[in-house]
């Protein structure tokens, strides 16, 4: 079997109501018109001699024009020709193509995870198995899942809304935090005081923080039994991380910012994070997360999955790892998108299969050959239009 071709097309689905930026990243006021404009992805086609076309999906914040073009005009040369059985070939001759000039994050490790992942989903194809047994086995029979996220609410919103949420049948849930210590206190404290222990709570700063802040808030986390205090500080501060995390006993989780076994090797070796989060879109596919899989196992590290608003390749993707995962611990359910007023449609109006399936806290383990999902023509509506 050969690769004979490799697409990218981006997509875009205009954001037209957001009365409060969805995530504490620094400067989220300033950059709100810039990163949570829109919702974006860039699908990716890898299609073989042998009739299969697997499907990939690149995370993508912005300009998914550019992420598209690193995969048709960078990656398709260096993919063309292979057998998709040569998967780690592929991905490290593509990540050989870039490294020694500095591109071994960002744009160009996203390009390379969605091709990965499409690749995989043609070996699951062609040997008519899901995913997660060609990573190695079915290490269970349904998924723990958590409520994500609760985003900037008055305390009353906020236990207005997590009571909706057990209701639904979720036994834990997140909350988005960063915009004030006292307010992100009062919005846990309001959780426990209307509910006790009867539901986990996690909190996530998005790298809201600084130091000094994220300990102090820390030190109140603890107290309120917080189950994770995700991404306190931004994530090139890694002796930042190793200070909270030797200082806090609340677990630190990070990685949805990270890429490779090399970024994760710091964070794990240098022990600065308890929890670790890569997102497959962003940090090289299937193929690079199972080595990052490993190397955690090897530390006793714990893998909660980050999915964000996500498209539908990468949220399909992201369930096979959480069956197959060895050291997994819960996964992230995006019950809410950016936009309250309005849902993603790249998550689940492009393809033709319902793949997430919630029950009494937990995710149906998923179904089918590859990734189990296929596109429908309705994603043509979404195409990135040229401001060229």
């Amino acid at each position: 079997m050969k690769i004979t071709n490799v697409k990218a097309i981006p997509l875009e689905v205009p954001v037209l109501s957001m009365e409060v930026p969805p995530e504490s990243l620094p400067y989220y006021r300033e950059l709100v018109g810039i990163v949570f404009d829109s919702y974006k992805s860039v699908l990716v086609f890898v299609e073989t001699d042998e009739g299969i076309t697997g499907l990939g999906e690149c995370m993508t914040r912005v300009a998914p024009q550019a992420m598209a073009s690193i995969v048709n005009e960078i990656l398709r040369p260096v993919v063309i020709g292979n057998d998709p059985l040569d998967y780690e070939l592929i991905w490290e001759q593509g990540f050989a193509t870039m490294r020694q000039r500095g591109h071994n994050k960002g744009f160009m490790i996203e390009a390379i995870s969605g091709v990965d992942i499409a690749i995989w989903d043609i070996l699951g194809k062609f040997f008519n198995q899901p995913i997660y047994k060609l990573l190695g086995g079915k290490f269970r029979d349904k998924i723990k899942t958590y409520a994500s996220s609760i985003r900037f609410k008055t305390p009353e919103d906020v236990v207005k809304e997590t009571s909706e949420i057990m209701e639904a049948g979720f036994k834990a849930v997140k909350l988005k935090i960063g915009r004030g210590v006292d307010e992100d206190i009062a919005a846990v404290k309001a959780i426990r005081n209307a509910f006790g222990n009867t539901i986990a709570v996690m909190v996530d700063a998005n790298s809201g923080y600084t130091e000094n802040s994220a300990m102090k808030l820390g030190r109140a986390f603890e107290r309120m039994e917080v189950e994770w205090f995700e991404e306190p500080i931004p994530p090139d501060n890694l002796e930042g991380y190793i200070n909270l995390s030797r200082s806090l006993d609340i677990p630190i989780a990070a990685g949805e910012s990270e890429f490779t076994r090399y970024g994760f090797r710091e964070l794990i070796t240098k022990r600065a994070i308890d929890i670790i989060q890569p997102n497959v879109g962003r940090a090289g596919g299937f193929t690079e997360i199972k080595k990052i899989l490993a190397m955690a196992s090897a530390f006793g590290i714990p893998y909660a999955p980050h999915t964000g608003s996500s498209g539908a390749p990468i949220m399909a993707a992201e369930l096979h790892l959480a069956t197959y995962a060895p050291g997994f611990l819960i996964h992230e359910y995006m019950r809410n998108a950016w936009s309250s007023e309005q849902a993603n449609p790249l998550k689940d109006k492009i393809v033709n299969e319902k793949f997430e399936i919630f029950e009494d806290g937990y995710l149906k383990i998923p179904s089918g050959v590859g990734l189990g999902i296929t596109i429908n023509e309705k994603y043509k509506e979404y195409l990135v239009k040229s401001t060229l």
